[in-house]
Formats: C-alpha cells, structure tokens, sequence
C-alpha cells in the first residue's frame, strides 16, 4: 500500500529534505508509525501523549485527499492505497 505523504518545510529535516514520501498503513495512525521506522523524529512532531491517549498534535492539521482528519477519525481514519496525505503546521499570529 503506497500513500504519499506531503511534508512541511519545518518538518523536512526529518525527511533529508524530501517534500514527499511513501508511506504505508491502514489508518492514519498506522501509517505515523510507519513513517517513523524510516524518518525517526517525524511521529513525536506529529503526536503527543495526552493522559495516557495519543492525539494529533494541537498545532499540526493533516488532511487526506483534502479533508481534515479531525472530522473523518482523527488517528484512526481509513487510509488506501494511492491516498494523499498533507501534513500542515497551524499559522497563528498577527498585528495586536
């Protein structure tokens, strides 16, 4: 099962530079383990232990084929083979 995964520049340190990589997984959560196995670093940017609970991250936004994770399973979304997965750090600030 090949899912391509679309990485932000702020992560890419943990990619060798790569914007995209393959990855495998029947869920989302699946697929972040995977991607640890050959990019270490990347699964503790993209998930936090909260309680005992892994989660997404607060401030990380991760879509597949353009919908939000968080309204289609969060960690436990379906993922198939030839899916896109986009990883996006949430942008806050501005002008007071």
């Amino acid at each position: 099962m090949a899912i391509e995964v679309r990485i932000p520049t702020i992560l890419r340190t943990y990619t060798d530079g790569e914007k995209a990589v393959d990855g495998a997984g029947a869920t989302l959560r699946a697929l972040i383990d995977d991607l640890e196995g050959s990019h270490p670093g990347l699964k503790d940017r993209l998930v936090e232990d909260k309680n005992g609970s892994i989660e997404l991250r607060r401030f990380v936004n991760v879509y597949v084929n353009d919908e939000d994770v968080r309204f289609i399973g969060s960690l436990d979304a379906e993922l198939k083979d030839g899916d896109q997965v986009v990883v996006l750090p949430a942008v806050a600030g501005g002008a007071a």
